[in-house]
């Protein structure tokens, strides 16, 4: 079965970056689209990114736009989020999810998740 293994987390200062990356075994991402997902203490899971299965449609939520930038390389079978100006309020774990759809269409309800990475934005 499809597993996704998150990476990449950390802590850094505000504006310092991160690139996060999931990667898949079990099951190739050619036929997924890859959502990122973020869950702050106290707050509901929220989504970030998503980028469609062939990677030619790509969603950012408006607080991550112009700072975060999706990607996917499908030979390595990896999704990346790079991560720059980060702010404090970036601070949660980060899942990422599969769900599986057509080759242009975007994430709507992930079948598959990760375990999540930490992401600590703290002066």
């Amino acid at each position: 079965q499809l597993q996704l293994v998150e990476s990449g987390g950390g802590l850094v200062q505000p504006g310092g970056s991160l690139r996060l990356s999931c990667a898949a075994s079990g099951f190739t991402l050619d036929y997924l689209a890859i959502g990122w997902y973020r869950q702050a203490p106290g707050k509901e899971r929220e989504e970030v990114s998503c980028i469609s299965s062939n990677g030619a449609n790509l969603k950012y939520a408006e607080f991550v736009k112009g700072r975060f930038t999706i990607g996917r390389d499908n030979a390595k079978n990896t999704v990346y989020l790079q991560m720059n100006s980060l702010e404090p309020e970036d601070t949660a774990i980060y899942y990422c999810a599969a769900d599986p759809r057509p080759p242009q269409a975007l994430c709507v309800t992930p079948d598959y998740w990760g375990q999540g990475t930490q992401v600590t934005v703290s002066s």
